[in-house]
């Protein structure tokens, strides 16, 4: 290409031109500033992590996980019925909220007719709800499920609420993985004879899978870190037992955290800080199984 072509390329009206540079000088400080953007919050992160880390290390051994809490001996103390609870809890999340969350997601995309006012009210309030912020959910939980349904501060009431709080999340999610999946896919399946469902249930789920896996367990891993709806729910901050049931009383790592920094003695700090990284290594393997699951699965179309 000459010097004169190059000479005569087009130049937009008030962004000078930089002589050897391939962006005007407007996008280049745009991606510099989100360079720096994102460096800051890397480097708090990092930082943040490291001090976790650090305090917490003197107590990252086995007590930390095969003992029951103690307060008078912090020494000897341990977050065993909160990381039982926690795996209860999130256990029972996922089975009300996962199937309900793809059947609902599968009925907006695939079944309903978004011309009916009803569907539009169903859309309208799952976009809503989505922003709704997680003490509303502990409210809620709190008047309708634990006293108006009578099931009082159990792993059931835990459950549910938290089900409520990340269902919006799953089918939001699940719509999009169900959506994503090309059209010529059904057509194809349906012009073969297959019925409806028998397309939905060989054809799109199968393909919709990574999206759908993906959404759900990093909407529960925000269902993992919640705590101010469970302590509105009466979650209790100190227990020496492991839950047997759902209607077994509860504790879960973040109530149990709160309650050891909310101590004077330093001997409870290392042990929060201990307990954060745990929290951490269960958040990471979840992230880490959505992963591998969109990577054995995703389809490139």
């Amino acid at each position: 290409m000459s010097s004169d072509v190059i000479d005569k390329a087009p130049v937009t009206p008030g962004v000078p031109r930089l002589k050897g540079k391939g962006k005007p000088w407007r996008e280049q400080f745009f991606e510099l500033s989100l360079w720096a953007s994102l460096a800051v919050g890397v480097i708090f992160l990092v930082s943040l992590l490291a001090y976790v880390l650090a305090e917490g290390w003197p107590r990252l051994d086995s007590r930390i996980w095969s003992n029951f809490p103690d307060i008078i001996d912090p020494t000897n103390a341990g977050a065993q019925s909160a990381i039982m609870g926690t795996v209860w809890v999130i256990a029972f999340t996922a089975i009300y909220c996962l199937p309900t969350g793809i059947l609902t997601a599968i009925y907006l995309e695939e079944y309903a007719d978004p011309t009916r006012w009803w569907n539009r009210i169903v859309e309208i309030n799952i976009q809503n709800l989505a922003a709704v912020p997680s003490i509303v959910y502990g409210i809620l939980g709190l008047g309708v499920i634990s006293r108006g349904l009578g099931f009082g501060q159990t792993v059931m009431t835990a459950s549910l609420t938290l089900s409520l709080l990340v269902l919006p999340t799953v089918i939001i999610a699940s719509r999009e993985a169900v959506r994503a999946v090309p059209q010529s896919i059904r057509q194809a399946s349906l012009a073969l004879g297959a019925t409806q469902w028998q397309t939905i249930w060989r054809q799109v789920l199968p393909a919709a899978v990574p999206g759908m896996a993906t959404g759900s367990i990093l909407a529960l891993s925000r269902a993992i870190g919640e705590a101010a709806p469970l302590l509105l729910l009466g979650g209790l901050t100190f227990i020496t037992f492991n839950p047997t049931g759902v209607q077994s009383q509860f504790t879960v790592l973040p109530i149990q955290i709160f309650n050891w920094i909310s101590q004077s003695r330093a001997e409870f700090t290392a042990l929060a800080a201990s307990a954060i990284v745990i929290l951490l290594v269960i958040l990471l393997a979840m992230n880490s199984v959505a992963i591998w699951l969109r990577n054995r699965y995703s389809r490139r179309w």
